[in-house]
C-alpha cells in the first residue's frame, strides 16, 4: 500500500471557487458538451483536492452578475484567492472584470468546454486579463488543476 502524501498546513484564507449562471445545471443541461457531473460532484472533487493540497474551499454559485460582483468584492478581504467560471459572463461582463482586478487576489479564470472550439462570440473573454491564468476544455478537472496552481501561488 502506497504511503499516504502529506498534506501541507491550510493556506491562511479560503479559496473561493465561484460558478456564474448556469452552472446550477451542470449534468443536467448539454451534456455532450459540459458533461454528466453536477455542480454537487465538482464541489465534492475540489474539496477532496483542497484536503490534499492543505487549502480549504468556499463555493458560491449565482445567476446573477451583482451577487458574483458582491461575492468577488467581499473576497477581498476574506479569501486568498479565486477560481472562477464565470459562464456566459465571461464574455460580456466588464463588471465582472472590474471586481476581480478590485480584488487584488490570484484569480485562476475555468472553462469546461473549449472556448475556442465553439461560437466566435465565446472566443472573448473579460475576466481574462484580471487572471493569473486560464484553463479550458478540460471539463471539470480544469477546478482541480486551477486549485493545484492556486496551491502553488499561495504557498510562495
Amino acid at each position: 500500500m502506497a504511503a499516504k502524501a502529506a498534506r501541507r498546513p491550510p493556506a491562511a484564507k479560503p479559496v473561493l471557487v465561484l460558478n456564474g449562471p448556469n452552472l446550477n445545471m451542470l449534468g443536467k443541461r448539454q451534456p455532450e458538451i459540459y458533461g454528466r457531473e453536477t455542480l454537487a460532484d465538482v464541489e465534492t472533487a475540489c474539496r477532496a483536492e483542497a484536503e490534499r493540497l492543505g487549502l480549504e474551499v468556499e463555493f458560491a454559485q449565482s445567476n446573477h452578475e451583482g451577487v458574483l460582483v458582491d461575492l468577488i468584492q467581499a473576497a477581498r478581504e476574506k479569501n486568498g484567492g479565486i477560481v472562477i467560471n464565470a459562464g456566459a459572463y465571461t464574455h460580456t461582463s466588464v463588471a465582472l472584470l472590474d471586481a476581480l482586478n478590485a480584488a487584488e487576489l490570484p484569480a485562476v479564470e475555468v472553462h469546461l468546454s473549449n472556448i475556442y472550439k465553439r461560437e466566435s462570440f465565446r472566443h472573448r473573454s473579460y475576466i481574462s486579463p484580471a487572471a493569473v491564468g486560464v484553463i479550458a476544455g478540460l471539463g471539470t478537472q480544469g477546478y482541480l488543476l486551477a486549485l493545484q496552481a492556486l496551491a502553488r501561488l499561495l504557498s510562495r
